[in-house]
């Protein structure tokens, strides 16, 4: 009877083993957005921006989303990126890679950012 219940015990560490190599061990895709230093010739994602008379310009990339602190939005360059801004409104509004897109008059107030 006491070695059945060995034995049992050494094939739940087994398996356990197993799962754990299963879940550590294989690469999953990172879904971590990062804000990044502007370089010229990098096809970031930049977004120029002013909140309290201060002005702002900042790159972001990689897939994510990310909190933006409802600043106001004065021009956006989504670079190779996908974009989807959700605004101080609780609106989203999606706008595909390769575009430059100003806001002069209204510009939108955001609270987050997500780079698909």
């Amino acid at each position: 009877m006491f070695l059945k219940g060995k034995k049992a015990i050494g094939a739940l560490t087994a398996a356990v083993a197993v799962a754990a190599t299963l879940t550590f061990g294989v690469p999953s895709p990172a879904f971590a957005i990062d804000h990044v230093e502007c370089v010229g010739g990098e096809n970031f994602l930049k977004i120029y921006s002013h909140l309290d008379g201060r002005q702002s310009v900042d790159c972001y990339a990689n897939a994510g989303r990310t909190d933006f602190g409802g600043w106001w939005v004065d021009r956006i360059v989504t670079g190779n990126n996908d974009l989807v801004y959700y605004d101080a409104n609780g609106d989203s509004v999606r706008i595909d890679r390769w575009h430059d897109i100003s806001f002069p008059n209204h510009p939108p107030k955001i609270a987050s950012i997500e780079i698909l």
